[in-house]
């Protein structure tokens, strides 16, 4: 997509996160403030295998969404991922930035992960499944989930 860029994050703490942090917690979204608190404290920097964090930028470097991959915690299998952290600033979306964002996350999950479940708002719940997610709470702590059509 024109005009932006989806590069991963190898440490947030590198990142000016925190624009995003604050228009989150304004809007009532905690988990941006958990991910930098995680990271701090070294519980979730998205380092085993599989996991993955990424952010789109704007031409001007600035970051404008941010969502990774985990090994999903809560149900004690290694194939199963879990989509997190996922936040794209409000004046940018609807334009094609979480897509770009997602369609990235499902190609990296497709090398490690057989499903990824999430946890989503009920106002994210149609761009979800636009993306093939099943609304169901099949798995742990999750609203949704998706297979995926390749593992290696």
């Amino acid at each position: 997509m024109k005009g932006y860029e989806v590069k991963r994050i190898n440490n947030v703490m590198n990142e000016n996160i925190y624009p995003l942090v604050e228009e989150s917690k304004k809007a009532g979204f905690r988990f941006l403030q958990k991910l930098v608190s995680n990271y701090s404290d070294g519980s979730n920097t998205f380092n085993m295998p599989g996991e993955a964090l990424y952010g789109v930028y704007r031409q001007d470097g600035v970051l404008i969404a941010v969502g990774g991959i985990n090994i999903d915690p809560f149900s004690n299998n290694p194939h199963i991922g879990r989509l997190r952290r996922f936040y794209v600033t409000e004046d940018c979306r609807r334009n094609g930035v979480g897509t770009l964002l997602l369609k990235m996350l499902i190609s990296e999950a497709k090398n490690h992960f057989q499903i990824i479940v999430l946890n989503s708002t009920p106002q994210a719940d149609a761009f979800y499944t636009s993306f093939g997610f099943t609304k169901s709470d099949k798995y742990p702590n999750s609203t949704h989930y998706l297979t995926l059509k390749t593992y290696s």
